[in-house]
């Protein structure tokens, strides 16, 4: 299933959304201009190394930042490849907006920040020994989707649906197209802990903290709604 946008308008200009989105373009067009070696000194830099955290006598003598705590902020901007920002960015977009209608402006920022921020310590804590640095958006944006599913369960996103290789336009009720993904981060972060590190080259257990932060903070971040309509809510 590919989600291809949601039914619902923004009331206002997600301004923080296209700020988030425009830094991340920008950091990536960046990390694209960069020499395969300085861009792996990049991410070993600012990209989040569990293993640094609960070992540091290892980072030191791996030439590392022990304890580097600007990484889970730094980590978020950061991609490892065109797939990686494509589709962190399309999911990013699609549940953003209406997010950011219904906490404000400054709210869905650190909103958005603390997501990723709980993310990647989930991260850290199912791998602690991982010498392998973990990028990218996608705990921020689970957050995002876990309140949107909170939001606005009946809305509809409008999904592209492969069957037998002829794709169809399918309405799905956000919190069955939001619960499957979990459920699919969910299993595969289980079985993740019964295999090496890194399965798949995909932090799920950042995308499960990321999801389930994002729901236990949003009633912190959630002002009063101003008349989305009943089958909105």
């Amino acid at each position: 299933m590919f989600p291809l946008k949601d039914t619902i308008p923004h009331r206002q200009t997600p301004f923080v959304m296209w700020l988030i989105f425009v830094v991340n373009t920008l950091v990536f067009l960046y990390q694209l201009s960069l020499s395969r070696e300085a861009l792996q000194e990049l991410i070993l830099r600012y990209g989040v190394i569990p293993r640094s955290f609960t070992d540091p006598r290892w980072a030191l003598e791996n030439g590392l930042k022990a304890f580097n705590v600007l990484a889970f902020l730094t980590s978020m901007f950061l991609h490892g490849g065109w797939f990686h920002f494509i589709s962190n960015m399309w999911a990013f977009l699609i549940f953003a907006d209406n997010v950011e209608d219904r906490l404000g402006h400054l709210r869905f920022l650190a909103f958005y920040l603390l997501c990723g921020l709980f993310a990647g310590l989930i991260h850290v804590l199912f791998n602690p020994f991982s010498p392998v640095p973990t990028i990218g958006a996608s705990g921020a944006i689970s957050g995002v989707m876990g309140a949107y599913m909170v939001l606005f369960p009946t809305s509809r996103i409008i999904t592209l649906v492969p069957i037998f290789l002829i794709p169809f336009l399918v309405e799905i009720p956000a919190f069955l197209f939001i619960g499957l993904w979990f459920l699919s981060q969910f299993f595969n972060g289980m079985f993740s802990l019964l295999l090496p590190q890194n399965f798949g080259g995909i932090a799920w257990w950042a995308h499960i903290g990321g999801f389930v932060f994002g729901i236990l903070l949003l009633p912190i971040f959630l002002r009063r709604s101003r008349g989305y309509r009943r089958r909105f809510s």
